[in-house]
């Protein structure tokens, strides 16, 4: 190997890529898998013709890094350039377009040459809707292609900093199962990026406060409120958990009833929103399996999955209506799914009861709550419930009567009000004509569409009433 020809940097080691490099970039990081670049390159073959150049076109050339989106050769050379480094890459035919070349440009068995410059790079976003809140930064390639998916039990290294400032305020090894982190006092952003990482993976995760302590921050830790983090962090181990389509009947009814006990312990213990999660994977779980013809269920798999199913809405139900602010939307489309296992269940009909009335729905609130009384007479917390829509119905009414009132109140000084326009003006309501119409028929003279909104007009602007050509109008 001369100089001029540059350094092997395959892995294999079989001269397919070969790198010199003409300007020295600066700093010490290089773009990674999933890095958006954007660089200047032109393409030679090794005759010296030129068959592609981004500087003609004045516009760099921006890929994904490690997508395959580009030849072999770019994916490799490209994550070794820094940032404002100049080099060529000799590329041999299986590291370019191999035996087949493209046409017209590039013959078969072609090696190429490229001269790159790197004008640099954004970080991968691993954010949902990619709206960089969670960027990440590869510093060093894990092993395999799996990745943990929810529920892994995952073993990693973290070191959190705050920004701008760069002051550590987390070191520490944890294991946990991925889904459940914020019960260790691992943030979201961590969490959804864990999902793309292997094993063995040390990355840089720049995280925005949505997806890090968001606005309460965590005073333990010592992160302020709406504060981005930095963290390092390296993919110990994992153990992945069956996928559900995986799993028999028996299996999804087994692993229901650890995700229930766990939603429940959660529920007890105040975290709701993690209850939230273990009571929505047993419905996710069982859901589909009571009537599916392709999973038929043993006896005493009828009989607990229906059981499981009533038990969880009922306590998802229950979740809501203690959440800050109560969801009475999903409250009551919990109860309501509770109630389709049990249509006479006292606890799926009370808190139907409370989720309609926070709906507003006192009559339908009181139907579910008389229910109540009709299958336990002496339930006190339903006969308070009863009173309380009773007096809250003879409210509604009362405003709806005395709105009405006011309502008519003002139609007969409306009235008034156009009998006096309508004498003063000779001019019946429908257009009949009393009197000279101006100078036409059908048109209104220049007084009458001059006229001042009346009094009741102002005060009354929803009110139905006439548009300057004499035709009914709703302002």
């Amino acid at each position: 190997m001369t100089v001029d020809e540059g350094v092997d940097i395959t892995k294999v080691g079989d001269r397919g890529v070969l790198k010199r490099i003409i300007k020295e970039g600066t700093g010490t990081d290089t773009p990674n898998v999933g890095c958006s670049v954007s660089v200047h390159y032109t393409g030679t073959l090794v005759d010296g013709t030129k068959f592609d150049s981004s500087r003609d076109r004045n516009q760099p050339f921006e890929f994904n890094v490690g997508k395959g989106t580009v030849i072999k050769a770019w994916d490799i050379g490209i994550m070794t350039m820094k940032k404002g480094e100049v080099c060529v890459l000799t590329c041999a035919p299986e590291y370019a377009y191999g035996a087949a070349g493209s046409k017209p440009t590039i013959p078969p068995n072609a090696t190429l040459k490229f001269e790159i410059e790197m004008i640099g790079w954004k970080e991968e976003d691993l954010s949902p809707g990619n709206n960089k809140g969670i960027l990440r930064h590869i510093i060093e390639q894990g092993s395999g292609t799996d990745n943990p998916n929810d529920g892994s039990y995952v073993t990693v290294e973290l070191e959190g900093r705050l920004l701008p400032e760069g002051k550590t305020f987390d070191t520490r090894t944890v294991s946990f199962h991925l889904g459940e982190g914020s019960e260790h006092k691992i943030c979201d952003g961590i969490e959804i990026a864990l999902d793309k990482f292997v094993k063995n993976e040390k990355s840089r995760l720049t995280i925005q406060p949505k997806y890090a302590f968001k606005s309460e921050g965590d005073a333990e830790l010592g992160v302020p409120p709406n504060t981005a983090v930095e963290y390092i962090v390296k993919l110990i181990k994992f153990e992945n958990t069956k996928q559900d389509w995986l799993l028999d009947p028996s299996e999804k009814i087994e692993q229901s009833k650890i995700s229930k006990e766990k939603g429940t312990n959660y529920f007890k213990a105040g975290k709701l929103q993690l209850a939230i999660k273990m009571y929505k994977r047993v419905v996710s779980l069982l859901e589909n399996i009571i009537d599916n013809v392709n999973e038929p269920l043993l006896v005493q798999e009828k009989k607990e999955a229906p059981e499981l199913l009533l038990s969880v809405h009922l306590n998802l139900a229950l979740v809501y209506l203690k959440l800050t602010p109560i969801d009475y939307f999903e409250a009551k489309d919990h109860a309501v799914k509770a109630l389709k296992y049990d249509e006479k269940n006292v606890k799926g009909l009370f808190r139907k009861g409370q989720a309609v009335l926070g709906l507003g729905d006192a009559e339908e609130a009181l139907k579910a709550f008389e229910k109540v009384l009709e299958i336990e007479p002496q339930n006190k917390a339903a006969a308070n419930q009863v009173l309380v829509c009773k007096t809250t119905i003879r409210k509604q009414k009362q405003t709806e009567k005395q709105m009405y009132a006011n309502m008519f109140d003002k139609f007969a000084k409306h009235d008034t009000e156009m009998e006096k326009i309508r004498a003063k003006n000779e001019v019946d309501v429908i257009g009949e004509k009393v009197g000279e119409w101006g100078t036409g028929e059908g048109e209104w003279t220049d007084q009458q569409r001059a006229r001042e909104p009346t009094e009741f007009e102002k005060e009354n602007p929803n009110i139905l009433m006439l548009d300057k050509e004499g035709q009914f109008k709703n302002m």
